[in-house]
Formats: C-alpha cells, structure tokens, sequence
C-alpha cells in the first residue's frame, strides 16, 4: 500500500473516529445529534476516551500529512513502511484507547509517531 493510499484510509479512519465520539457523547441520540448540541448529556468514560482518542488522532493527522507531503518525491522503503506503520497503529490504538489500556496506548502511539519520523527521515537522510 502505497503512502497515498495511507493517506485515504488514515482520512477515513479519523472521521470514522471523530463520528463514533459525537454518536456515543449524545449517546446514539440523532435529534440531539442534528441539533445545536447545547444541551449534552453527561460524558460517560467511554464517549471521554473516544473523543479524547479523536482529538489525538487530528493532532497525528497534522504531523502525517506534513510527512507525506515532504516525502512525495522521495522514493525509499522508508516513505511507504513509515506510512504503514503509522496506519497500523492508529487502527491498534483507538481500540486499546476506547478500552482504557493506558501504559500499551502510549506504546502504540509511539509506534505510530515512529512511523511519521521515518518518513521524514527518508526526506532528510
């Protein structure tokens, strides 16, 4: 897969994460859902980690696409595997993050910056 597939499915995979944390915040409510959101229930645990897990992943998505978008032109084992490594854990943490797994979240998360530092790495190599 190459990195501007990567890209795709990462793109997807943020919304995807940003989705689920609104439904589960208004609890699957779509008129609360549709509204102006002035009135949200209570976060519960879960709905607090899925959009605290969604925050993050922007955060990483600002740093993927600046990557990316330096490594365009390069060509190297190191764009395409730092691409993917930084696709694979980012499927690996939203769920060890929604589940609460603090200490292999941070590990996994690490993963995933490794990958963006590889990428850029390839660029200033």
């Amino acid at each position: 897969m190459n990195p501007t597939h990567v890209l795709a499915y990462s793109l997807v995979l943020t919304w995807l994460m940003i989705l689920t944390a609104g439904l589960l915040r208004v609890r699957g409510n779509l008129l609360t859902a549709f509204s102006n959101r002035a009135a949200l229930p209570q976060a519960t645990p879960l709905s607090g980690r899925a959009d605290r897990a969604a925050s993050n992943m922007l955060e990483n998505m600002v740093l993927f696409v600046g990557a990316w978008a330096v490594s365009r032109d390069v060509t190297g084992w190191q764009v395409t595997a730092g691409a993917q490594l930084f696709l694979i854990a980012r499927l690996v943490y939203w769920p060890v993050y929604l589940a609460g797994i603090p200490v292999i979240r941070t590990g996994i998360w690490l993963a995933g910056v490794l990958g963006i530092g590889l990428m850029v790495s390839a660029v200033i190599a």
